[in-house]
């Protein structure tokens, strides 16, 4: 489904310097996997979900996606491969806040339409049947995530928790082969942290492939088949969970030394 070998990425900050923030990542994520990136903040995790999702290409290395190598796409090609294979929710909101949430679903079901243009304007009946149908799907993603109730609340009238549960649902709905989470968890309070875990868990257990990245080790315990822990832009772990978790450089990235 997913893999990476050699990924490196650089940002220039002014001729002739450049910033180093990954250094030659290897991943590789297979059908129906939950693989969990985590690390100390600014150990690179976002800036590796951002290559993964095409929306950054990689300074050097390569990346392949359901098979397709990106290296040599146009940026036309990686924009179809990603809205086609790729479920994004990010660390910061993208909702359309005055849409309702059954708006915002239907919203992420757009790139699976088949009406065009001419279709939107005059509405033919193939249209209407279809976008019934797009709103039948919503209602049901809504139900799945568990806001079900709230299909009809504006989504800057839903708490901070189910607006993260509206990403994930709208996310869903692209039917994705690959679905990428940016920290989910992040600014949640310890309940819907619990929620957000359970439901998780439950697109887990449905058979979804999922890559997650998370600061939180805490919460990918006991869910993901497969953990790699950055730190400074390097791959210091990889493997089981219980064996990173007990890994001296992770515990070490987390905590520091006796001397520090």
């Amino acid at each position: 489904m997913l893999a990476l070998h050699g990924i490196r990425k650089s940002f220039n900050i002014g001729e002739p310097n450049e910033i180093e923030i990954l250094h030659g990542i290897d991943l590789t994520l297979y059908a129906g996997e939950f693989c969990a990136v985590v690390g100390p903040s600014g150990s690179g995790k976002s800036t590796l979900l951002n290559t993964v999702g095409l929306l950054d290409r990689p300074s050097s290395g390569s990346l392949s996606i359901c098979g397709h190598e990106t290296t040599k796409l146009p940026d036309t090609g990686l924009t179809q491969l990603r809205g086609h294979n790729i479920g994004f929710v990010f660390q910061y909101h993208y909702l359309l806040s005055a849409f309702t949430a059954l708006e915002n679903v239907m919203v992420g079901r757009h790139v699976r339409t088949k009406a065009g243009v001419f279709a939107a304007v005059f509405r033919p009946a193939s249209a209407r049947h279809e976008e019934a149908a797009i709103q039948d799907m919503a209602h049901d993603l809504l139900e799945y995530v568990g806001i079900g109730h709230y299909a009809h609340y504006t989504a800057r009238n839903l708490s901070y928790g189910h607006q993260r549960r509206l990403e994930i649902a709208r996310a869903l709905a692209t039917e994705p082969k690959l679905l990428a989470l940016d920290e989910p968890a992040a600014g949640m309070n310890a309940t819907e942290k619990v929620e957000l875990r359970a439901l998780l868990d439950k697109i887990r257990r449905d058979g979804r492939t999922i890559l997650l990245i998370e600061h939180d080790v805490k919460l990918v315990m006991g869910l993901c088949d497969q953990m790699t822990v950055l730190d400074y832009g390097k791959v210091i772990a990889q493997g089981l969970p219980q064996d990173v978790q007990k890994n001296p450089a992770v515990i070490e990235a987390y905590l520091g030394t006796p001397a520090h």
